[in-house]
């Protein structure tokens, strides 16, 4: 069945009053698309359709899965479409599973945390395509699942029922989500394997405990609380350092490098990319501006980035890297002090971006402003 037929009869004869037992048309409907062998879906994907279990669903909708990325609508990232709940339109949208989150978070909280992952999921989108799918999923009901979709979503696009595209068009814009899912898969790697916020470290010289970490090279830390051992007990400290590691590292991925963190502590991040066919090195030092004074953040990070670069790069006969000096906000006129002596200074923006200096610019970590 072609895809256009597809949600169209689904609109047309989908009720949630008439429940989800067999021999109601809609719902027999839903079933049969795991088996449908004619949708014009993207090599390898597969699709299943869902109306609820149990009690029937207010929007029903139809799941597309790259098996190589998730296979199941519970967690991780999948493409969806999904019918408003008047069944006038429905939304084309890059989702994240709401399932096991739904367990560890109440309802308004769930739909904070889904709205946090999915702005930096979004930030690793080809700007290009993501620009063409900024529609914010509204499914025209106060229930709290069909509410966790819209804040899940991180692309979409939405399709009147009554004017719906042809099937030539909708085969083109799924295969362009599928783009844009295989994109965030990429950041949701960095972003989302993370230790539980719950989970306390303790600095020590070999590294950050626990060490057990299922991605390879970059695992920032976590940015809630953490402790440190003192002599006489464990004191708590904030983690704006770590959110700051965590974005960057994210955020720089878009520029085209890699971001590592395991196996390179005390060193906050690492970055690697290919320039003339040659790896390259950037050594980046992520400090916390206090208080609105960049004076002691400065001063740390020129001071780390110098001891690192020469004892952990240049004393074991690699090149000298490219320093990078990032920071949590502007540092003013410190920012022509750090490119005099050779350091590039980074910083977030009032609203949540990145600026930088002028050799931060010409290497390609941030836009010109």
């Amino acid at each position: 069945m072609p895809l256009r037929d597809l949600l169209i009869r689904i609109a047309k004869t989908y009720d949630a009053k008439h429940g989800t037992s067999k021999g109601v048309k809609a719902q027999d409907l839903l079933r049969e698309v795991k088996d449908m062998t004619d949708l014009p879906l993207p090599y390898d994907f597969v699709a299943s359709g869902h109306g609820g279990q149990g009690g029937a669903a207010t929007t029903p909708w139809i799941g597309v899965f790259d098996p190589e990325i998730n296979k199941e609508p519970q967690e991780g990232l999948y493409l969806a479409y999904i019918f408003d709940a008047d069944l006038t339109a429905v939304t084309l949208t890059l989702q994240q599973g709401v399932t096991k989150l739904s367990k560890e978070y109440k309802p308004a909280e769930l739909r904070r945390e889904l709205k946090r992952q999915a702005k930096h999921l979004r930030a690793g989108i080809q700007p290009e395509l993501a620009v063409q799918w900024t529609y914010t999923p509204a499914f025209g009901t106060r229930q709290d699942l069909p509410r966790a979709y819209e804040a899940g979503s991180v692309a979409a696009r939405r399709y009147e029922i009554a004017d719906l595209p042809s099937e030539e068009v909708l085969a083109k814009d799924l295969r362009t989500a599928s783009l844009l899912l295989r994109d965030a898969a990429a950041s949701q790697r960095i972003w989302l394997q993370r230790p539980t916020q719950d989970e306390p470290f303790v600095y020590v010289n070999e590294g950050h405990v626990p060490a057990d970490d299922p991605l390879d090279g970059f695992h920032p830390n976590d940015s809630s609380d953490y402790y440190v051992r003192i002599k006489g007990g464990q004191y708590r400290r904030e983690r704006p350092h770590e959110e700051l590691i965590h974005d960057f590292g994210l955020h720089a991925v878009t520029r085209g490098y890699t971001p590592i963190t395991r196996g390179m502590y005390p060193r906050d991040l690492v970055l690697r990319r290919r320039v003339a066919d040659e790896p390259r090195t950037w050594l980046v030092e992520g400090k916390a501006v206090k208080n609105g004074n960049a004076t002691e953040a400065v001063r740390e990070a020129v001071a780390q980035l110098l001891e690192y670069s020469y004892y952990w790069h240049q004393k074991r006969g690699e090149s000298k890297p490219h320093l990078v000096a990032l920071f949590t906000e502007g540092i003013g006129q410190y920012a022509e002090y750090l490119e005099d002596h050779g350091i590039a200074s980074i910083w977030r923006t009032v609203d949540g971006d990145w600026a930088g200096s002028s050799m931060a610019v010409n290497w390609d970590l941030v836009e010109e402003a």
